[in-house]
């Protein structure tokens, strides 16, 4: 019975993360893909962004796989583990533990799960016992859980570092240019234009009239006759 309580132990467990795993590094599943990881790992201020996300999707896909097939003994679990300790002190800390509010539940569990199947061992339905492989647990789980601690150590003290605030562009903001109002003569429709002209030549005719009759006199005076 214990085999087979392992076997359904680590299918569930080591499904789920490594399907969790594929939606980081693939998209699968509806995940966001690699793109989507090291966004997120931006957002986290995790720097270079993209090798925290291809650890993290590496740890989950491949340390899920492991652990589902029972290959390789604690390689699996400790993969497991790791990503879910740094998902509990990154993105739950503070948090109330419970994952409705936004809390370490899952990861807890999924921790919790990992370390039984590392301390117990694979069983006998997995693939080391299929090919003979006896993975020492203690020499490789005790020095595995420290490596795994260490990296999660390393992981938020990266991140808590203060990244540089882009400058404001205020040269850029002070060459734009203002738009200047038009002259209201540049302005004017060809409308107002009609309109004027009429009024122009009523203004203009007395003044031809009065020439006209000045140039009628000058003759007359030239011709009394």
């Amino acid at each position: 019975m214990k085999d087979i309580a392992l076997v359904i132990l680590r299918l569930i467990v080591g499904g789920l993360m490594s399907g969790h795993g594929a939606q980081k590094l693939f998209g699968w599943f509806g995940g966001g893909g690699l793109k989507g990881t090291v966004g997120m790992m931006e957002n986290m201020r995790f720097q270079p962004p993209k090798f925290w996300a291809i650890l993290a999707g590496v740890s989950e896909f491949g340390g899920g796989l492991l652990t589902a097939l029972g290959a390789l003994g604690p390689v699996g679990p400790l993969g497991v583990i790791s990503s879910m300790e740094m998902a509990t002190l990154k993105a739950h800390w503070g948090k109330p533990i419970w994952n409705t509010k936004g809390g370490a539940e899952l990861p807890v569990t999924n921790m919790a799960a990992a370390l039984a199947v590392a301390l117990l061992g694979p069983g006998k339905y997995s693939v080391d016992n299929a090919l003979g492989l006896r993975v020492p647990r203690r020499l490789v789980l005790i020095p595995g859980l420290i490596l795994a601690a260490a990296g999660v150590a390393i992981g938020l003290l990266v991140s808590a570092q203060p990244q540089e605030q882009p400058q404001p562009q205020i040269e850029m903001e002070r060459e734009e240019a203002v738009p200047v109002p038009a002259s209201p003569s540049s302005t004017a429709s060809p409308q107002a234009d009609e309109m004027e002209r009429p009024e122009m030549e009523a203004e203009q005719e007395p003044v031809s009239a009065s020439e006209s009759e000045s140039e009628l006199s000058r003759q007359s005076e030239a011709n009394p006759s």
